[in-house]
């Protein structure tokens, strides 16, 4: 990588953090702070709770516990660097930091939403062919599904660290993000990135197309079966078990759709608010997705309750 007119090697970049808001930004830190607190709470009790009661090694929750893992690794992979930012000013980041944080955001976004497909294939499962839910879905499968969603994620994004290291930086090294984004870095090479451009779109094309077709079929084959259900507090008793997941998958989808499109199409939308919409999709699904599940989830609750209050949890 190089920087500057005299094409040396550049073994550093500079995240700027919120273009525009520089002078607010440790306002703004407060509840960023606040929801990676949150984030680490719900997510480890959940998690916990999950490790500590037999009853919840079942593979809806086995799920459950990798979704909250990829949350985990991408809130630690972007928060403290953010706030750093925010609170000292220590904007710059190694290009080889920079590349490392890139690859996990990136790949661990792809678990994430792999993981939402199997969670989907899970409730179709249990809803349109229960008595053979536990003969379908065994130990021996999830594992494979587990390692399966780790080599998707990994070898998608193994090319993208290398895309931006061939690219020579002779105009400048300032990152306008809060965190190594792919095409924020690419933007600011004095080269060709059409390579770039081209992988970046295709893989976000395949996953999300995958995926959201996956996850699509799935659930209309939920409806039709709910549908055919005898009684509506059959039918509101199956569809409630879906409540969760449906209400993550949009959490997970709609601000990634929305940053993917404001980060390449969003000419006339100030850089500030794309940068904003960019980090929330970072910061707030990994926060309430652990609260959805733990709130709809009497399983979940009672666990939890037991887990931390265990005086409490004999009187319920």
């Amino acid at each position: 990588m190089t920087t500057g007119g005299d094409n040396q090697s550049s073994s550093y970049f500079i995240l700027i953090g919120i273009p525009g808001l520089e002078d607010v930004q440790v306002w703004i830190s407060l509840p960023v702070f606040s929801m990676y607190l949150i984030t680490l709470l719900a997510n480890f009790s959940v998690l916990l709770t999950i490790k500590a009661e037999e009853s919840l090694h079942q593979p809806m929750y086995l799920f459950l516990s990798m979704l909250l893992l990829t949350d985990l690794v991408q809130s630690n992979a972007t928060l403290p660097k953010m706030l750093l930012i925010f609170w000292f000013n220590l904007q710059e980041i190694s290009s080889e930091g920079c590349l490392v944080q890139m690859f996990f955001i990136h790949s661990f976004s792809i678990m994430g939403s792999s993981i939402l497909l199997a969670m989907a294939f899970d409730r179709y499962v249990a809803i349109c062919q229960p008595l053979r839910y536990s003969t379908i879905l065994t130990n021996p499968l999830i594992t494979k599904i587990g390692v399966t969603v780790v080599i998707r994620g990994t070898l998608l994004i193994f090319p993208l660290p290398f895309l931006i290291r061939r690219l020579p930086f002779c105009r400048s090294h300032m990152i306008e993000h809060t965190y190594c984004e792919h095409m924020s870095v690419a933007k600011l090479a004095c080269a060709d990135i059409r390579i770039n451009i081209v992988y970046g779109l295709a893989v976000i094309m395949f996953v999300d197309i995958v995926d959201i077709m996956g996850i699509t079929v799935s659930y209309l084959k939920i409806v039709i079966a709910v549908f055919n259900l005898p009684s509506r507090e059959a039918r509101h008793k199956v569809g409630s078990t879906c409540v969760s997941h449906i209400c993550v998958i949009l959490l997970a989808y709609i601000p990634a759709l929305f940053s993917f499109l404001t980060q390449r199409f969003g000419g006339n939308i100030a850089s500030s608010t794309q940068m904003i919409i960019s980090s929330l999709y970072l910061i707030v699904p990994p926060m309430l997705n652990p609260i959805i599940y733990g709130i709809k989830t009497k399983e979940i609750q009672r666990n939890i309750l037991k887990l931390f209050c265990p005086q409490k949890s004999r009187f319920h």
